[in-house]
């Protein structure tokens, strides 16, 4: 049986199948496509005719994708969203939406209600739930709003008043209503976590298309008894049902596939990775065969949020990134040919001059006609590579946590341009399959389920609350797809509140276990 592993990028979407020992039969390339739909299906194609491997024989298929990161940025094809919040009125000084870009809130609406309800830090009710108020808003709101976003104060230590008013929801909205509570989507910090549940509950249509679009892409090729799943930003997967309940968990998997997939290849769990594209170079870190998280805030399209997301730093240099000469001064990008690299670079036939035109001149990479750029000045080569050279090396050391060299792991199509013996590198490690690490790191992912709540240890152990913790994060897992026996807990992270006085907790917990 074999695997199926599909990876979108700005530039590219590659497709690569896997067997049961997790060895790399067959690899594609392609350029992406505007609708995105048409280039997974043609990638999915190619690698099929290409492998000549029996459409019966696909066990599992993986999507690593863009849409939903495109649909925020683009502020197309999103919902419509109602958004409750239970913390009426000691929240009333910060309405839902405040900081929002004006285009943002335009797209989805400034739906939004005020209601009793919500938690002191102490567990302690700030106000009572008032069904009579959360039904009256809610047939208001039946016809103009196309999901729901429901948010508590506190509801990362108590989430019961949540699921009071969505289940209020099904019964006045219907079930084709779709609702999204923060207790499951964010962390805690009140705006930050209801950010977060609205754009999770504004990708519905668009996850819906994403999924039903990967699903008939699979039958169109006779791919029938596979399961599919779509990855997430965190390295692991997730089944489509659940990808359908938290489409925000797809952003920024993208970087994430590519270090699993340098991870696989450098047979390294500790490294820095550097990803190249052709418009932008992403850099992330490996802890433990895992990225590593990013401990801030994260803004999303303009908006701060609070979900998990991976460490990860973009630079403007890809291998389609422009290279210019203004006053004897060069520069790199931002700006780039993208994926009209092999219509626009000179190395193509193009006239325009590219970091990966660079890279040949100086005979560092074999690509294209070298004849081509034997008219750019050697200094003006030299120059440029030299920047380059001093943007990756400034990002490395960025992402560095101590002082001594790292291993580092090149990975993406533009690998090529990127310029050897780097300060604070002691090994730079690049594979020849290392062009579609991303859609390897689609293909060989785990599972994951993740919880995180506040807890009190002086009301409920810490052991206790660990083990409480690790099982519902052991469910999340399962929901996910993960076969229950194979689950077991990789992550364990626990912050003290100060600001509490009966030793509260933050306490998070992440477990992995084998697809179905």
């Amino acid at each position: 049986m074999y695997r199926i592993g599909i990876d979108v990028g700005g530039t590219n979407t590659d497709a690569v199948i896997i067997d049961e020992q997790l060895k790399l039969v067959h690899g594609v390339k392609i350029p992406t496509s505007s609708d995105i739909q048409t280039g997974i299906e043609q990638a999915l194609h190619k690698v099929m005719a290409e492998s000549s491997i029996d459409p019966g024989k696909i066990s599992h298929a993986m999507l690593g994708t863009t849409q939903c990161t495109n649909a925020i940025v683009e502020r197309k094809k999103l919902s419509k969203v109602g958004v409750i919040r239970l913390g009426y009125p000691a929240t009333a000084s910060v309405k839902p939406f405040t900081a929002w870009p004006e285009d943002m809130i335009e797209t989805l609406g400034e739906t939004f209600e005020l209601v009793h309800g919500g938690y002191e830090y102490d567990g302690q009710p700030l106000t009572e739930l008032d069904e009579g108020e959360v039904k009256s808003v809610l047939a208001q709101w039946k016809g103009s709003v196309e999901s729901l976003a429901i948010v508590g104060v506190f509801s990362s230590l108590k989430n019961d008043q949540e699921f009071q008013v969505a289940e209020w929801a099904k019964e006045i909205l219907g079930e084709e209503i779709p609702v999204s509570c923060s207790s499951t989507v964010g962390s805690v910090g009140l705006i930050e976590r209801e950010n977060a549940t609205i754009l999770n509950a504004a990708l519905d249509k668009v996850m819906a298309m994403t999924s039903n679009g990967f699903e008939r892409a699979l039958e169109n090729e006779g791919i029938n008894n596979a399961q599919a799943y779509l990855c997430q930003n965190d390295g692991t997967l997730m089944s489509i049902d659940y990808a359908r309940q938290f489409p925000i968990l797809t952003i920024a998997c993208g970087p994430t596939n590519s270090i699993r997939g340098a991870s696989y290849l450098a047979k390294l769990k500790n490294a820095i990775v550097l990803d190249v594209g052709g418009t932008t170079s992403d850099l992330g870190v490996l802890a433990n065969g895992f990225p590593r998280e990013s401990s801030l805030a994260v803004e999303v399209g303009g908006i701060r949020t609070n979900f998990r997301m991976p460490d990860i730093v973009s630079i403007g240099l890809g291998g389609g990134s422009v290279i210019r000469e203004i006053n004897g001064e060069v520069t790199v990008g931002p700006d780039s040919v993208g994926y009209k690299i092999t219509e626009e670079a000179l190395v193509f036939g193009g006239n325009q001059l590219t970091a990966t035109d660079i890279a040949v001149r100086l005979g560092k990479a074999e690509v294209g006609d070298k004849q081509l750029v034997d008219k750019v000045p050697l200094e003006l080569a030299e120059k440029a590579y030299q920047k380059m050279k001093e943007m990756i090396e400034d990002a490395i050391d960025k992402m560095k946590v101590s002082s001594g060299d790292v291993e580092l792991v090149l990975v993406g199509g533009g690998a090529i341009i990127i310029p050897e013996n780097l300060k604070g590198v002691a090994t730079a490690h690049l594979d020849s399959n290392g062009g579609v690490a991303n859609a390897i790191g689609a293909s060989i992912a785990q599972i994951s389920g993740q919880y995180e709540q506040i807890y009190i240890y002086s009301k409920l152990s810490r052991e206790d609350s660990l083990e409480e913790a690790k099982a519902k994060a052991t469910n999340q897992a399962r929901l996910a797809g993960a076969i229950e026996e194979t689950i077991e807990l990789v992550e364990v992270e626990e912050t003290p509140l100060a600001y509490h006085p009966e030793n509260a907790t933050r306490l998070r917990v992440k477990v992995v276990g084998k697809m179905k």
